[in-house]
C-alpha cells in the first residue's frame, strides 16, 4: 500500500515536471522580472529608522482607585467580551485629533515636500500590544533618526495628555448627572416608604410571616379538633341508635317517658288511679254497675284519669295521650332512656362543637389564602423601598467620590520607555529581500505555468486519456516520424517498415486486443475518435495490417462517407465502394480491394447525399453479417463521434468499438462528450488506442529510447544515424507507386 502511495506520488510529480518543461518559457520569463524587479526596488530605497516607545497602561488611575470608582471613571474595560481595551486605546492614539497635532508639531513632509497627512503617517506608525502584558508599543518609520524617535515621545506625551483630560471630563459629567438625579431619587425613597405604610394599615398587617405560621399552626390544631368531634359525633350517633332500637322509641319520646317517670305528682296520680282501679275490679265482683260504690269508684277513676290526662299533658307539651305503662317504667328501661337522653345530648354538644370549629376553620383557612397576595405585594413594595434607598445611598456615595476623581491630575497610563534614536536601518533588508523575491518569482512562474496549463484545454498526456474515459488501455502508438527524402509508406509503417516503435505498437495492440476479447466471439470492430485528426484512420489500417500478417482474413471499411481516407492511405479508387453495395449497385466482392494476400480494402465509394440514412438501413446490417462469415476480422473506419453520429449507428451493430484518442488533438470536453454519447447509446466498448504520444505525453521514450532505440536490425540503426526524422503530418499523404507496386497491392 505504501509502495502505491509512492508511486502515486511519482506521478504527480513527474505530471507537474512535465507542466514545467511545457511552459518553461513564460515560466522563465515571470520568475527574471520578479526577482529583476524586487533587486530594483531594493537597491533604489533610501534608508529607513524605526523609533520605539513603551506605554504601561492600569486599569484604574490611582485617585479613582483609592475613591473606591473601580468600575466607573477611568476604567480600560471593554464594552462586549470580545473587546481588547488595549486595542481600543491603540485606535485612540491613531485618532486624527492626535496625529495631526504631531504632524503639525514637526512639520512632516511627504516625498513631494507636501505636509504628511494622516492615512501616509499611519503606514508609517504601529502601535500594537505586548502579548501577555498591559504594554502597548508605538514604533514610528522614517529616513531620519532623530525625526523617528522625537515623533515617538511626542506622540506618547499628546496621547496621557488627553487620557488625564478625557478622564476628568468624563468625572465631570459624572458630578453634574449625580447632582441631578439625587432629589429625584430621595423623592422616590419617600414614595416608596409611604405605600409601605398605606398597606399595612389597610390590610391590618404587623408580621406577615409570622401571622402565617401562626395561622398554619392554628389550622393544624383545628383540623384534629375537628376530627377528634367528628369522631365523638359518629359515636355518639352509634350510642343513640343502639338506645333507640332497645327502647323502640324516638329521642322525644325518650325524654317524655323520663320526665313523666321521675314526675312525683304524674307518678302519686298515677299511683291513686291504679289503687282506684284495683278496687273498681273488686267490687264489680261483688256489686252491679248500678251499684252505688261502683258509681263512686267509676267517679273517682275518671276523675282521676283527667287529672293524670292534665298533669302529662302540663308536663310532655303535648295533648296527645299518653299509654299507661309508658308512664311507669321500670328501672332499667329508665335508666337506658336516663342514656340515651345524655348521649342525645352529648351529640348535640359535638355537633355544635364541630359547626364552631369549621367556622373557625374557615376564617383562618380564608386569612391565609390571602396572605401570599399580601405576602406579594408587600415584597413589591419592600423591592421598590430597597431599590429606591439603595439608588440614593449609591448615588450620594458616588457623588462624594466623583467630586474627589474630578480634581485628579494623573491618567492610567504612563511611559515607561521612551523612544531612542536609532542606529542602524530597518529596511531595506537587502538579502531577505532578495530571497523573498526569487521565491515569489519561482512561486509565480509556476503557478503561471499551471494557469496556462489549465487554460489549455487539449488532452496532452495518456494518464489523462485514461482518466478521463474510463476504459481499458490497449495500446499507445508513438508519433510517427519518415526519413527526409524517404519513399511512401508514410501511413502503413506496420507493412513499410516493420522494426520501428510504431510497428511494434501495433503488434502489442493487436495482441492487447486478443486478450481483452478472450473467450468472447468478437469479429466486427469498429475504429473511431472523439473529433477529426486523432489518427483513426492511420490505426484502422495498420491494425488490419498487423492481424492480417497473423495469417488472420481481414476486411477493412471505409465507413466514412464524409472524408474517406483508406483509398487514400492505400492508393485505391474510390468511384465504387460501400456507398454503392448498400444502395444495391453493386456486390461487395466486386468493388473489394485485394490489398494484401489477407487482406481486403471496401473503400466508401461515392459520397452521398445523406451517409446517415445509408448507414441506418437494413442493407448495412446485411452487409456485415454476410462479411462477418466470410472474414476473421471486419475493420470498420467509422467517422468522429462528436462530429456525426455515423459511428455510433455502425457500434451498434458491431461487435465492439475501438476508441481513437491522439493527445495534442483531443481535448477534455470533446473526450467527455464522446464518452457520453457511447455510454448514452449503449455501445460496447473495447478500449482506447493513444495515437501520436511523445516523450512529453508519457509512454512514448520506451520505443524510441529502449529495444528499438539501439537493439534494432542494421538498417534500423542506418535510418537513425543517416537521415534526420521529422513529424508526421495530421492528413497523412499516399504511397508512392514504387512502394504499392513492392507491397502487391491490387487497383
Amino acid at each position: 500500500m505504501e509502495d502505491n502511495d509512492k508511486n502515486q506520488d511519482n506521478v504527480d510529480f513527474q505530471q507537474y515536471w512535465l507542466i514545467l518543461k511545457r511552459r518553461w518559457l513564460p515560466a522563465a520569463f515571470v520568475v527574471g522580472s520578479v526577482f529583476g524587479l524586487t533587486a530594483f526596488v531594493t537597491f533604489q530605497q533610501k534608508p529607513i529608522y524605526e523609533a520605539e516607545g513603551k506605554l504601561l497602561f492600569n486599569k484604574n488611575n490611582r485617585i479613582s482607585a483609592l475613591s473606591g470608582l473601580n468600575a466607573q471613571i477611568g476604567e480600560l474595560a471593554g464594552v462586549s467580551q470580545l473587546s481588547n481595551p488595549l486595542d481600543t486605546e491603540a485606535e485612540v492614539i491613531r485618532s486624527y485629533p492626535i496625529l495631526q497635532k504631531t504632524i503639525t508639531k514637526f512639520n512632516l513632509k511627504d516625498k513631494q515636500g507636501k505636509p504628511l497627512k494622516v492615512e501616509e503617517f499611519l503606514k508609517l506608525l504601529k502601535v500594537k500590544s505586548v502579548k501577555g502584558t498591559d504594554i502597548l508599543g508605538l514604533s514610528y518609520r522614517s529616513t531620519n533618526s532623530q525625526e523617528a524617535a522625537n515623533v515617538v515621545n511626542s506622540l506618547m506625551g499628546d496621547y496621557i495628555e488627553n487620557n488625564i483630560r478625557v478622564n476628568t471630563a468624563e468625572a465631570r459629567a459624572a458630578r453634574e448627572f449625580l447632582s441631578k438625579q439625587l432629589p429625584e431619587v430621595e423623592r422616590k425613597v419617600v414614595q416608596a416608604e409611604a405605600q409601605m405604610r398605606r398597606f399595612k394599615d389597610e390590610n391590618n398587617v404587623v408580621s406577615l410571616e409570622a401571622e402565617a405560621k401562626v395561622g398554619v399552626e392554628s389550622l393544624k390544631d383545628l383540623l384534629s379538633q375537628i376530627t377528634e368531634a367528628q369522631a365523638g359525633v359518629v359515636d355518639a350517633n352509634t350510642r343513640s341508635g343502639a338506645l333507640k332500637s332497645q327502647l323502640e322509641l324516638s329521642t322525644q319520646e325518650a325524654v317524655e317517658l323520663s320526665t313523666l317517670s321521675q314526675s312525683p305528682g304524674v307518678q302519686q296520680v298515677l299511683t291513686e288511679y291504679q289503687k282506684v282501679q284495683d278496687e273498681l275490679a273488686v267490687a264489680r265482683t261483688r256489686l252491679t254497675n248500678e251499684h252505688p260504690t261502683i258509681v263512686n269508684l267509676v267517679k273517682k277513676e275518671e276523675a282521676l284519669q283527667k287529672q293524670l290526662e292534665g298533669r302529662v299533658t302540663k308536663i310532655a307539651g303535648s295533648s296527645e295521650s299518653v299509654p299507661e305503662q309508658n308512664l311507669q317504667i321500670g328501672l332499667l328501661k329508665q335508666n337506658l332512656t336516663v342514656d340515651l337522653v345524655k348521649s342525645e345530648v352529648e351529640r348535640l354538644a359535638m355537633a355544635d362543637r364541630l359547626a364552631d370549629l369549621r367556622k373557625s376553620f374557615l376564617v383562618y383557612q380564608g386569612r391565609l389564602r390571602i396572605i401570599p397576595k399580601l405576602e406579594q405585594k408587600q415584597r413589591a413594595l419592600e423591592r421598590r423601598l430597597q431599590v429606591a434607598q439603595g439608588t440614593y445611598q449609591q448615588v450620594f456615595k458616588k457623588l462624594q467620590e466623583v467630586e474627589v476623581v474630578e480634581k485628579q491630575t494623573i491618567g492610567n497610563v504612563r511611559v515607561i520607555s521612551s523612544a531612542l534614536i536609532p542606529d542602524k536601518p530597518v529596511s531595506p533588508k537587502i538579502p531577505l529581500n532578495l530571497a523573498l523575491g526569487g521565491f515569489l518569482g519561482i512561486l509565480l512562474g509556476a503557478g503561471t505555468a499551471l494557469i496556462l496549463e489549465a487554460m489549455d484545454r487539449s488532452l496532452k498526456t495518456v494518464e489523462e486519456a485514461k482518466r478521463l474515459v474510463d476504459y481499458p488501455l490497449l495500446g499507445t502508438v508513438p508519433q510517427f516520424k519518415k526519413k527526409v527524402g524517404g519513399e511512401g509508406g508514410l501511413d502503413l509503417p506496420v507493412l513499410n517498415n516493420p522494426y520501428t516503435a510504431v510497428s511494434a505498437a501495433f503488434e502489442m495492440l493487436q495482441a492487447n486486443l486478443g486478450f481483452t476479447l478472450f473467450g468472447e466471439t468478437v469479429k466486427v470492430i469498429v475504429v473511431s475518435s472523439s473529433v477529426p485528426g486523432e489518427g483513426k484512420s492511420f490505426v484502422s489500417a495498420n491494425l488490419a495490417v498487423a492481424l492480417a500478417q497473423l495469417g488472420r482474413r481481414v476486411l477493412l471499411v471505409d465507413a466514412d462517407m464524409r472524408r474517406p481516407r483508406q483509398h487514400a492511405i492505400w492508393e485505391l479508387s474510390n468511384l465504387m465502394g460501400l456507398s454503392n453495395v448498400i444502395a444495391g449497385q453493386a456486390e461487395y466482392k466486386s468493388v473489394t480491394n485485394e490489398a494484401l494476400v489477407t487482406l481486403d480494402v471496401l473503400t466508401s465509394g461515392t459520397i452521398p447525399p445523406n451517409p446517415l440514412a445509408l448507414l441506418e438501413s437494413q442493407q448495412v446490417r446485411s452487409l456485415i453479417a454476410e462479411v462477418a462469415q466470410d472474414y476473421d476480422f471486419v475493420i470498420i473506419d467509422a467517422p468522429p463521434l462528436t462530429a456525426v453520429p455515423d459511428g455510433l449507428v455502425l457500434g451498434k451493430q458491431a461487435d465492439g468499438m475501438l476508441l481513437v484518442v491522439r493527445p495534442g488533438v483531443a481535448n477534455t470536453d470533446s473526450i467527455r462528450a464522446a464518452k457520453n454519447q457511447l455510454e448514452n447509446s449503449g455501445q460496447k466498448v473495447l478500449g482506447i488506442v493513444v495515437n501520436g504520444v511523445t516523450n512529453g505525453s508519457g509512454y512514448g521514450g520506451y520505443y524510441t529510447q529502449g529495444y528499438y532505440g539501439g537493439q534494432g536490425s542494421e538498417k534500423n540503426k542506418n535510418h537513425k544515424v543517416e537521415m534526420p526524422y521529422i513529424e508526421v503530418s495530421p492528413e497523412p499523404k499516399p504511397l508512392t507507386p514504387s512502394s504499392q507496386a513492392r507491397n502487391g497491392k491490387k487497383l
